[in-house]
């Protein structure tokens, strides 16, 4: 008696068995009772199962029992039936003797042109390591901003002993000239306090600048002004932020302008204000400190520059702005730009 011929059909679903059998991914092929048609060898190797075993055997008595999990098979009957996709579904591996596996299931109802004989495929990934992985570099992140803000609080309270240490100093010296010199160290480490503050209270990698400058000169102004009827400091932002680096330098440049403004622009107890302007577009940035006081002294260009000048000149090269001093008639206006262009030709000329 000759063999019967094999049918299209039969090829098909040999072939469909044999690409399953052999694929990389953990692969199981059910049908609509949830019995296994095949498994990957991935599949059997990654979770013990002896692939003879696979072949007609239910999904709940897989192995010993541990795939029985009855949300995942209403779900999978729930998908075999059409009524539901299962994506990303994660489940709880236990079984006896072996550590609990996480795993994150997929299954799509085939579609061949065949009702009566429905096709379920089941992609199986485990992402215990993953997890453990993230889990662990969660409780370091954690542990990281512990430890952040500890160092943070212990900063702030160094910065307001120095500041409280050069006070009491200056409080007691006899010398002028050492009064004066004590009295601004305090102010600039005031002002790095109030920065860091802002910046710790900064969740962010930017710094909003508008709250930061507000913050600043609030602490400049309650040391520094008696009078504030007498003496107005006032700011002006947009809502730009900058990089914390960058938050620094513009801080202290303006806490240099400022504290030079009140030293200088406003004697014999002269009513006046100063503003504090800032305002970008796109790269392009003006930081300006303008005051109405009595201006530059008419010899202003045979001065010798002091420390202040030094601190915003470095500062101001450093973010590759140029500065500009000019009459606001009345009073003194400095201003520091940065825009492409400049940058463009610093860097220009430095490759020269």
């Amino acid at each position: 008696m000759a063999p019967r011929p094999t049918s299209h059909s039969d090829v098909s679903l040999n072939l469909a068995l044999a690409v399953i059998a052999s694929s990389t991914a953990r692969l199981l092929l059910l049908d609509g009772d949830l019995t296994l048609i095949a498994a990957s060898k991935s599949f059997c190797r990654a979770f013990q199962i002896d692939p003879v075993s696979v072949a007609n055997c239910p999904l709940g008595k897989l192995g010993a029992g541990e795939w029985n999990v009855p949300q995942l098979n209403t779900l999978l009957t729930a998908a075999a039936s059409g009524f539901a996709e299962v994506e990303s579904y994660e489940i709880d591996l236990n079984r006896k003797g072996r550590e609990s596996r996480r795993l994150v299931l997929n299954a799509q109802k085939l579609e061949y042109g065949n009702d009566d004989n429905v096709r379920l495929l089941l992609a199986v990934s485990d992402v215990t390591d993953a997890r453990i992985a993230e889990k662990l570099k969660d409780d370091l992140v954690k542990e990281k901003a512990v430890l952040l803000q500890e160092l943070q609080h212990r900063v702030a309270n160094s910065l307001q002993i120095i500041a409280s240490v050069l006070m009491q100093s200056a409080r007691k010296v006899q010398s002028d000239e050492t009064r004066t010199h004590l009295f601004d160290a305090h102010q600039r480490v005031m002002s790095v306090a109030a920065m860091q503050q802002q910046l710790a209270a900064s969740s962010a990698s930017d710094v909003a600048l508008r709250p930061y400058f507000t913050a600043l000169c609030k602490s400049i102004g309650a040391s520094m002004i008696r009078d504030h009827n007498q003496l107005s400091l006032d700011v002006s932002a947009d809502d730009s932020s900058s990089a914390a680096d960058v938050s620094v330098s513009l801080g202290l440049i303006v806490t240099e302008l400022v504290i030079n403004a009140l030293k200088h622009a406003f004697p014999g107890d002269r009513k006046g204000k100063i503003k504090v302007d800032y305002h970008s577009h796109g790269p392009n940035w003006a930081l300006s400190v303008t005051d109405d006081g009595i201006g530059m002294p008419a010899d202003a260009a045979n001065v010798k520059p002091g420390l202040g000048t030094g601190i915003v000149e470095a500062l101001t090269k450093q973010l590759q702005a140029v500065i500009k001093v000019t009459d606001a008639k009345p009073g003194t206006a400095v201003s520091v730009a940065h825009t492409q262009i400049a940058a463009v030709q610093m860097g220009e000329a430095r490759a020269v």
